[in-house]
């Protein structure tokens, strides 16, 4: 799919569904059967399938139609909860808010994030700090962290933002050299490059399949607090590395990287962690509503991969991030 679905284009499909009429649809949205029909097909090309089964009395949802419509729902209900919030000069968020994330994806994808929401809340004051080790939110005085991983601090509130898994790749020049590990115990015959934190003594990679957990120890011969660092590294064929999927599809599509040990994976969803419950903040509310949303737009492909399947290489490069509406 090259090219997104507009969200007009997604109302009008759910609209459709909901009158399970095009002529129905036509008078709720205030358009002509044509154009809903027209707006119609142009969704089913740009999602490249087949909507509804039509007849000259009847329309139905196809098997897609359905899967499409479960997401589309979701979809449009954010949208519309974003709009209220926008909208909604009551809930202008002021003041100072203190947030953190690790490195790389504070780096990448929360700054330029906040960067927008200082541009929609010009009186929101923003704390951000990018850290390589757990902190504990209330002794810092911490209002949300943005991380990653599913090692979440029971005492505290977590809302998944994304999904997220970690797995195990290597540049192409690195396995031509060493060839591809056969199994996970094979690794000890490998260079492996990892990421550590501060209080980390050894290396432990605990990872799923479909058909077991399991914990393999590792002797990595490059260790950083930094995983830019470690997935650097292994562009250049230094070694083998464990990677966030949203670190390294990229990089995978445009085969600087190769996905390797394809049946093993390990959790590590997108979460944002707050020691207190949202209704208590409507500050803390609306900029994780507008946070989630800015991710989901901007690394949706997560959304379309499944674990334990090997991500391959595209021809042409992936283009990950999405305009905000």
């Amino acid at each position: 799919m090259n090219n997104l679905p507009s969200l007009s284009d997604l109302n009008v499909f759910y609209t459709v569904a909901k009158k399970k009429s095009f002529t129905a649809a036509a008078d709720e949205l205030g358009a002509s059967p044509a154009y809903v029909s027209k707006r119609i097909r142009i969704l089913e090309n740009t999602l490249d399938c087949k909507l509804f089964h039509r007849s000259t009395r009847h329309i139905s949802l196809t098997e897609d139609g359905k899967l499409v419509l479960e997401r589309v729902f979701h979809i449009l209900n954010e949208f519309e909860k974003l709009e209220d919030v926008l909208n909604n000069p009551e809930n202008s968020p002021t003041g100072k808010i203190s947030i953190v994330s690790n490195f790389s994806f504070g780096g990448a994808h929360v700054t330029p994030i906040l960067s927008k929401l200082m541009t929609l809340y010009p009186e929101l004051e923003i704390q951000f700090s990018t850290v390589d080790r757990t902190l504990d939110l209330i002794a810092n005085s911490v209002d949300l962290e943005i991380c990653v991983g599913n090692d979440v601090d029971p005492n505290m509130i977590a809302k998944k933002l994304l999904p997220n898994y970690r797995i195990i790749c290597a540049a192409p020049s690195y396995l031509e050299i060493n060839s591809e590990p056969d199994d996970l115990h094979d690794l000890n015959h490998h260079t492996v490059l990892a990421t550590r934190q501060r209080e980390q003594l050894n290396h432990v990679w605990k990872l799923r399949s479909p058909m077991e957990d399991i914990s393999i120890s590792i002797e990595p011969k490059f260790t950083s607090n930094n995983s830019d660092i470690i997935k650097r590294l292994a562009i250049d064929g230094r070694g083998i590395m464990l990677c966030s999927v949203w670190d390294v599809i990229e990089e995978i599509r445009t085969n600087k990287l190769e996905h390797i040990l394809t049946s093993y994976w390990q959790d590590a969803d997108i979460w944002a962690v707050y020691p207190s419950r949202l209704k208590t903040s409507s500050k803390l509310k609306i900029c994780i509503l507008f946070i989630q949303t800015e991710l989901s737009n901007r690394l949706s492909v997560l959304n379309d991969l499944t674990k334990g399947k090997k991500i391959l290489a595209h021809t042409t490069n992936t283009q990950i991030e999405k305009i905000f509406i």
